[in-house]
């Protein structure tokens, strides 16, 4: 009987301490990720180019009038699009 209280209290112990290893290396874990990721970047506003539809934020954007475009070849595209033939 003495045996069997021993090795309870035995397996309890490094039950306890594999429980708070894991813990440790969960806590430790879940830092390194935090510090890998980027942080977020808040660009501002997203507007949309009239010539592709594609989204892109304000500042990397051209203004032309009341319109955004991607680049200043979609610019060029789209007045020419907008010409009338003939």
């Amino acid at each position: 009987m003495n045996l069997l209280l021993i090795r309870l209290i035995i397996f309890a112990v490094l039950f306890w301490a594999g429980l708070k290893l894991y813990r440790m290396y969960r806590e430790w874990k879940l830092a390194q990720d935090n510090d890998s990721r980027p942080e977020a970047i808040d660009d501002g506003r997203m507007v949309r180019c009239a010539y592709c539809r594609v989204h892109l934020p304000e500042q990397d954007a051209v203004r032309r009038d009341a319109l955004w475009f991607c680049c200043e070849g979609h610019h060029s595209r789209f007045l020419e699009e907008q010409q009338p033939k003939g």
